[in-house]
This record gives C-alpha cells, sequence and structure tokens, in this order.
C-alpha cells in the first residue's frame, strides 16, 4: 500500500540518523552518519559549521532510502527532530553568517544591563535576579551582540538549529513550537513568542522580526523543495510534518504521555520528563518546555553532562576495558556492567553529588561535584557505579519534586539514552526508584517520537493516545529487588539528601575564593 512508511530524521549531537518506520512503530531502515560534536578556538567555546549538519542530513536520507525494503512511494512524510540550543545567524538567503554556537558551548557575557522597570523591582523583591543575570548571561544572543557586533547587525534571522534545516528543506523560514528552548524571548505557557511587554525582550537584543513562524507540533511545516530533494534524495512535494526537540520525542517515542510515567534519558544530559496537559514550573521561573503534544508540556529537570560523567570515567578509567571489547568483540558495556556487578549496591557508601556542571536554580550555580565516604577498600569499580548510582540519586529527586508539584504520584519510569544499554545501570535505576525501569522496544525513541507525530499529522492515526499506544511497546522491565532498595533508600534519604545542604558553605567560599563560578 502507498504511504505506510514515515520517514524520521534525527540530529543529535553525535550523529543524524535516517529511521523509516511503519504505523506500528517497527524500524523498517536506519542509516546513521558520525559526526563531530563541534571544534573549539578557545576554552569553553563550543561550534560548528552548520553545513555538517546539513550535509550529515542528507548523507542519511540516500542511504536509508537506497536500502532493501524501502521504497520511495511508501515514503508518506519526513519529520524531524534535533539537538536543542543551538544557534545559527543566518541572512536573507539562509545562508550562515558564522559558525553555529552549540548547546555544549559555555560562552558567557557578564555585566548584561540588568532587567529594569517593574520587572527589574518585582525580581528584586522575589529574590530572582541573580536567576535572571544568569539567564542574560548565559544568552548567545547577548554574546554576539556585545563581541561580534556586525554578525549581528546583519542578522536576518536567528535560527535553532531545527529551524536552520527546515528552511534548507523547505525554503520557508519556519520552527515547530516543540523545538522552541533557547534562550530567545518565548512564552512557554501560551507556546508562542513572548508578547511586547514581556522582560525576555529586555533581556537580550533579540527582535520579534528576527524569529521564524511557529508551527504546532503535527501540523504540516512545508514540502520538501526540489532543491532539497535533490540534495537528500527525499521526493520533492512530500510534506513535512512538525515534530520537536530531539528531548520532547524521545518522551513519547518511549510512550510517556501520562503523568505517572516519566522518561529518563540516560544521555550527555541526564534528564527526567514527564509530560502534562497543564503549565507547572516545577522550578520557579523554570519553564517547562514544549512537549511533542501540541499544546502540553514536557516537565524536565536535568543534570546537565549527566552521562557525560560516565564517558569521562570511560576514558581517564577504561582503557583496559576498551580494548578488552575489542579483542573478545563484545560490546564495551558488557564489561563495564561486570565492574558494576562487582560491587555491592550503595558503594560501599562511596556517594556521589553529580553536579559536574554550575546549575541554574536546581541545585544552583553555586554547586559542585563530590565524592564522599572514600575508604581503603574503594577501587575503580567503586567509584564507576557510585557515578551511575548519583546520577539516579539525583532524578530520583527530581522525580519526586516533579510529583510534589503536579500531586501525580509515579508508578514506573521509562528509560531511554545510551545509558539504558547497560542492565547493571537500569536495575540500580530500579532499585533506586523502588518503581519497575522499563525500557523502549526500540533505541531510537527521539525518532519514534518524530514518527509519532508525523503519523498523526497526516492523519495515519487519529490522535496521540492512539499513535502512542500502536507505536510504542514495553521492552525488557527491571523489577526493583527489595534487599537493594532498603539500602539505597536509607543512603538516598540519610546521606544524598543532606550533602548539598552541608556542603553548600563549602561551595560559596570555593566560589568567592576562586571566582568559579564567576556571579553575573
Amino acid at each position: 500500500m502507498s504511504g505506510e512508511h514515515l520517514l524520521a530524521i534525527d540530529v543529535g549531537t553525535q550523529s543524524t540518523r535516517a529511521l523509516v518506520f511503519d504505523l506500528q512503530g517497527n524500524m523498517v531502515a536506519k542509516a546513521r552518519v558520525e559526526i563531530e560534536p563541534y571544534y573549539s578556538t578557545a576554552p569553553g567555546l563550543a561550534e560548528q559549521d552548520p553545513e555538517v549538519f546539513w550535509n550529515a542530513l542528507c548523507q542519511a536520507c540516500q542511504q536509508v532510502l537506497a536500502q532493501p525494503g524501502v521504497e520511495k512511494q511508501n515514503i508518506a512524510g519526513v519529520a524531524l527532530t534535533t539537538q536543542r540550543s543551538t544557534l545559527i545567524n543566518v541572512d536573507k538567503e539562509g545562508k550562515p553568517l558564522r559558525p553555529a554556537i552549540h548547546w555544549l558551548d559555555q560562552r558567557r557575557t557578564p555585566g548584561v544591563k540588568p532587567v529594569g522597570g517593574l520587572w527589574g523591582m518585582l525580581f528584586a523583591v522575589a529574590g530572582m535576579k541573580e536567576t535572571v543575570a544568569y539567564l542574560q548571561a548565559e544568552a548567545e544572543c547577548n554574546w554576539l551582540q556585545r563581541y561580534q557586533p556586525e554578525i549581528w547587525n546583519k542578522t536576518y534571522k536567528y535560527l535553532l538549529l531545527s529551524g536552520y534545516l527546515t528552511q534548507r528543506l523547505t525554503g520557508r523560514f519556519a520552527d515547530s513550537v516543540g523545538c522552541t528552548v533557547a534562550y530567545i524571548p518565548f512564552d512557554y505557557k501560551k507556546q508562542e513568542w513572548s508578547g511586547k511587554s514581556d522582560w525576555k525582550w529586555q533581556a537580550v537584543p533579540v527582535q520579534q522580526d528576527m524569529l521564524p513562524e511557529l508551527v504546532k507540533p503535527a501540523d504540516q511545516i512545508g514540502v520538501i523543495t526540489a532543491q532539497a530533494a535533490a540534495a537528500t534524495g527525499i521526493p520533492e512535494g512530500l510534506p513535512l510534518i512538525a515534530a520537536a526537540a530531539d528531548k520532547a520525542c524521545e518522551v513519547i517515542g518511549a510512550g510517556c504521555i501520562e503523568p505517572n510515567i516519566p522518561c529518563l534519558s540516560y544521555g550527555t544530559t541526564a534528564t527526567i520528563n514527564t509530560t502534562l496537559e497543564k503549565y507547572v514550573e516545577v522550578i520557579p521561573l523554570i519553564p517547562p518546555y514544549p512537549s511533542a503534544v501540541p499544546g502540553w508540556y514536557s516537565l524536565e529537570i536535568q543534570i546537565y553532562r549527566g552521562f557525560w560523567m560516565v564517558s569521562w570515567f570511560k576514558r581517564e578509567f577504561g582503557m583496559n576495558e576498551e580494548r578488552l571489547a575489542q579483542q573478545r568483540g563484545v560490546p564495551t558495556e558488557e564489561l563495564f556492567d561486570d565492574l558494576v556487578n562487582i560491587v555491592p549496591p550503595g558503594s560501599l557508601g562511596l556517594t556521589l553529588q553529580p553536579y559536574w556542571s554550575p546549575g541554574l536554580k536546581i541545585p544552583g550555580p553555586e554547586a559542585k561535584g563530590a565524592v564522599i565516604g572514600f575508604g581503603d577498600v574503594h577501587t575503580r569499580s567503586h567509584l564507576y557505579r557510585s557515578i551511575l548510582e548519583g546520577l539516579a540519586y539525583g532524578l530520583r529527586e527530581g522525580a519526586e519534586r516533579t510529583s510534589k508539584h503536579t500531586h501525580v504520584p509515579i508508578t514506573e519510569i521509562r528509560v531511554s539514552g545510551g545509558g539504558s544499554q547497560s542492565k547493571a545501570a537500569m536495575q540500580l535505576t530500579a532499585d533506586i526508584f523502588g518503581l519497575p525501569a522499563i525500557n523502549p522496544h526500540v533505541y531510537e525513541t527521539s525518532g519514534l517520537g518524530a514518527a509519532i507525530d508525523l503519523a498523526v499529522g497526516l492523519k495515519l492515526h487519529p490522535d496521540f493516545p492512539t499513535a502512542v499506544k500502536e507505536m510504542t511497546r514495553k521492552g525488557q522491565t527491571f523489577e526493583p529487588i527489595k534487599e537493594n532498595q532498603c539500602i539505597y533508600d536509607d543512603l538516598y534519604n540519610r546521606v544524598y539528601l543532606k550533602m548539598y545542604s552541608r556542603l553548600k558553605p563549602l561551595y560559596d567560599e570555593i566560589r568567592s575564593i576562586t571566582g568559579y563560578p564567576p556571579r553575573d
């Protein structure tokens, strides 16, 4: 039957994938093109040539459309999901004026003129001045205006990566509401560009005409142009349906559209996301992001550089496992799982606080990473397990904070992302949460979420509950082990939850002595 397959394009941090799904959520074909995430010309800077993303997208699409079992005439439409908060300045023809500023970029702009007037007074009364100053310092556009004014003055559109690639595919300066996660004037409650009186226009130099037109998830955002068809192999005229950012797509691709079932993402940034129809700020002044379901919200608490710590450990201490895995022809994760499994639950008290990068409000801009409880019994295996446990503790704390604000108890959790491929990580997650931890039936949950948006947008499924029911399924389930759960409950409540308040005065002293993290 014509039009039974869905093409989802997922532009991630490490690679770009082109994925073909059927209407039951089975992955028919996949092509993956690795990309260099970014290059750096100075400490803290992370940039990339936008052509790198476009060329990878073209290669991935060409490869997947050439695979057996994929017929172009059976592709009903296309959906795009990308990494969040990667920004590109373009001219009127859509040509980049400078390299993209990557989401991992750490440039900051201290001393930005503070928000004044009534808003400034309100922030001062509410004790939020430092939070607003932090947001202004983090906003890439403030850096561009100060240090590259010639680029900023030439900028016709200020686009997220999703908007840039949408323009390359359709010729239209448009983007999905579900992709709008950045330091730009966006009303997260109304899910539209901020109103004229919003304080965000004071905080950054962006004008509304510099921003693209917004389209709701599951609405058509354009059609594939002849030029894009020649570059990608996608048939000309095929509809491009708006999806959402990779995290938002990952949530519905894992089957999480009920507030009692959050999605844990064990990726470069570890997150816990809960889908809700109601606007709820789990952290004051930090809004929920748009969901991949139009008009809904994705409540998110993140541990920035979450599973980056796992990569760090493997790079610094795991060369032997990497070498053995290559010799034996087995996934490296199997050998690292062995490291975890030789250590008892709780790592004999070695407890990690996973704040390797300063936070905004959770825990706070002064926070540091910490590991306590070292003894002469501890080895690198204990340290590795404590990293996984610390991340799960942090996400459990986020889950409890979310439940407190939504008044919805969590009954099970879905886990996706690279870290979810570790059975040891899945089991200790179930033990720490005291809940079943479940893998989705496919690993490519971001792409599947985009395909769900596509299916609903093309009316191939009538609505999101139906599409999610038909296209997502549970994979392996890890039930909590009671004796492990008891150990973790004690360590979490009696040790982990007390670490930050006990260490915060020392973090403040370190900040005052070293100037890191800087005050804005």
